[in-house]
């Protein structure tokens, strides 16, 4: 066999497949054996990826936010203005495929791109991410994590020689691998690329994120032992009036999640507009900002995990809490904004359980009924503003549930999430990804529109017979079958009958050609092409 490389070109890439890598299909797998087999691959893989990130990140802390601003507390002014001008550098001259949200250009892997990540975007965002973070700006690892968990299913899937259509489902699959063992939570992975990245519940989708995502963790922990997230106490509701301030907290979490939104986009905007030499110095400048934060509050620096276990176990009153979550708010508007490479999704969960803690110790000194301690708000106000930001009221609930390991906690948090969830998207429409994608000029998919867009169907567009009618021999269709599918078959014959499901002897309907025209807001013109009609939207509804 020759060992000389084969070249291709797809999508403006070039690609080099070597003979080795068609070894899956030479064995007799099938396209789908392949894409499970591939699946725990990603899984293995990622898992092993993130448990590399996770040593790289703890290192570089140690040895800069650890011994050296030890011995010299000055340092924490330049360790994470020197970072972050290191990661900024690498994201924007050695690897540009890097840049940007992990979540975007996963979506925008699988919308714009057949699932190709390139590889060098895996080395990119490692290096950046873990000298950013590690360094002290406050930005977390798990938005990166499940871009590089893409690349690693991107890279695999090629490996296997998967066709195209395969292919467009490898991204997801490999982001919930990555974030799954970035939280240490299988369930909270699979359920955030299912409702935010894909949005998309296909069984064979679910089948294959999910054995992914519990393969990744299991890695893990094979590592970095069975320790959760975050070391949680016991929670216990002690009056059922508690209902009411944990409604508050999503209040609080709602107004609060929507102002977020609101100044990074006006901040980023504005950004945007500066020479483009300022690319340099807007992350150095955020790090020295942050440093400078980080003198009086060195617990908002870099993930803030730690800080958030010392919370947990009472070790900081509800007003340092506070104060806290004020800070880490400022300085991870400063960073994120300012370009430096890192995701949002721990200082999310830091700035919620500290705005959480701090109303739990208010309410347990002021509220009239018996309160449970501020730790148990902690968890609620994680989810809480966690809901509020990302518009993922399902993955909120479960990551907190997973984390606490307390089904008495869903109650509260399903209270919480779902009033702050609504509570932001009333106050700013767009969700947080969204915003990104505009800002960045990338016109991507929300999983909210893609959630709320409702496909035709059959029953929207066929007529309705008066009386039931024998069927007859040949094609037929369902009423709740896609309108799409009844195209094709309208191509072959005029009308079509339409049956019940529950009587398939009878016809209930017929469709046309026009019927679908009509569903679809189509007029005839007067010479009879199909042309749109500028009075009525798709279903025929005033535009």
């Amino acid at each position: 066999m020759s060992t000389e490389p084969k070249v291709s070109v797809a999508a403006g890439e070039r690609r080099t497949f070597w003979p080795t890598q068609i070894w899956p299909a030479q064995i007799g797998l099938s396209e789908t054996q392949r894409f499970l087999l591939l699946a725990l691959f990603i899984g293995i893989f990622s898992g092993l990826l993130v448990v590399c990130f996770h040593i790289a990140i703890d290192w570089i802390s140690w040895t800069t936010l650890g011994a050296l601003s030890g011995r010299f507390r000055f340092a924490r002014l330049l360790s994470p203005a020197l970072g972050a001008l290191a990661a900024g550098f690498l994201v924007l001259r050695v690897f540009p495929k890097a840049k940007g949200s992990g979540v975007n250009n996963t979506k925008a892997a699988i919308y714009a791109s057949n699932g190709y990540v390139p590889s060098s975007t895996i080395i990119g965002k490692f290096l950046a991410c873990s000298i950013a973070i590690g360094t002290g700006n406050s930005l977390g690892p798990e938005d990166p994590s499940l871009q590089m968990g893409a690349g690693v299913a991107s890279r695999l899937g090629r490996l296997f020689q998967l066709e195209r259509s395969t292919m467009r489902l490898i991204a997801p699959v490999g982001a919930a691998a990555g974030i799954a063992a970035a939280f240490n939570t299988p369930i909270t992975g699979v359920l955030f690329v299912m409702e935010e990245v894909l949005a998309d519940w296909s069984a064979t989708t679910v089948g294959s994120i999910v054995l992914a995502a519990v393969s990744a963790v299991v890695t893990m922990r094979a590592f970095l032992g069975n320790e959760p997230l975050f070391r949680i106490p016991a929670f216990q509701l002690t009056h059922a009036s508690e209902l009411l301030l944990y409604a508050a907290i999503g209040v609080v979490g709602g107004l609060i999640s929507a102002l977020f939104i609101v100044a990074i986009e006006a901040l980023k905007t504005r950004l945007e507009k500066l020479p483009h030499w300022s690319v340099y110095a807007l992350p150095a400048a955020g790090g020295f900002l942050t440093g400078l934060v980080g003198l009086w509050f060195p617990e908002v620096m870099g993930a803030g995990y730690d800080a958030v276990n010392a919370a947990l176990h009472g070790q900081f009153t509800w007003p340092v809490l506070f104060y806290l979550a004020l800070a880490k708010l400022v300085v991870t508007l400063i960073c994120f904004s300012a370009g430096t490479p890192g995701g949002m999704f721990a200082p999310v969960l830091f700035i919620g359980g500290m705005l959480g803690g701090a109303f739990g110790g208010a309410a347990h000194r002021w509220w009239p009924f018996p309160a449970a301690s501020p730790e148990a708000y902690m968890l609620v106000g994680m989810g809480t503003f966690f809901a509020g930001v990302f518009r993922s009221p399902i993955t909120s609930i479960f990551l907190v549930f997973e984390v606490s390991a307390s089904y008495v906690i869903i109650l509260p948090v399903m209270i919480a999430n779902i009033t702050a969830y609504l509570l932001s998207r009333k106050l700013h429409a767009m969700p947080f990804f969204k915003m990104l994608a505009q800002v960045e000029g990338v016109a991507l998919p929300s999983a909210e529109e893609k959630r709320n867009f409702q496909p035709l169907r059959v029953e929207d567009a066929m007529h309705t017979l008066s009386s039931r009618m024998p069927a007859e021999g040949g094609m037929r269709l369902f009423p709740d079958e896609p309108l799409d599918a009844a195209l094709r078959l309208l191509a072959v014959r005029p009308r079509i009958q339409v049956v019940s499901r529950l009587r398939a002897d009878e016809v209930i309907g017929t469709l046309t050609l026009e019927d679908v025209h009509r569903a679809y807001g189509i007029a005839e013109n007067q010479d009879g092409a199909g042309g749109a009609s500028p009075e009525t939207g798709p279903r025929g509804v005033p535009a």
